[in-house]
């Protein structure tokens, strides 16, 4: 084992749009419910220029259930 911090793990939370290595700000809370129980939260992270169109991909399925900046989790 190394005492090397892995250098594939960034050290801030990126954005989940693909190709997307932006710092995230936001945090689409999510989740499906044919497969989630109520309770469950799922995650994407976004940064300015994605909110909008992963909160629009997943509002359109009626999965989003709240947006909220990532220094609140």
């Amino acid at each position: 084992m190394s005492d090397q911090p892995d250098a594939s793990v960034p050290d801030e939370p990126t954005c989940s749009a693909k190709g997307c290595r932006e710092p995230a700000v936001w945090a689409l809370l999510w989740n499906n419910p044919k497969l989630h129980t109520p309770d469950r939260r799922k995650t994407w992270l976004a940064c300015e220029e994605h909110r909008a169109s992963l909160g629009d991909f997943l509002g359109a399925r009626g999965f989003l259930r709240s947006v909220e900046p990532v220094d609140s989790l």
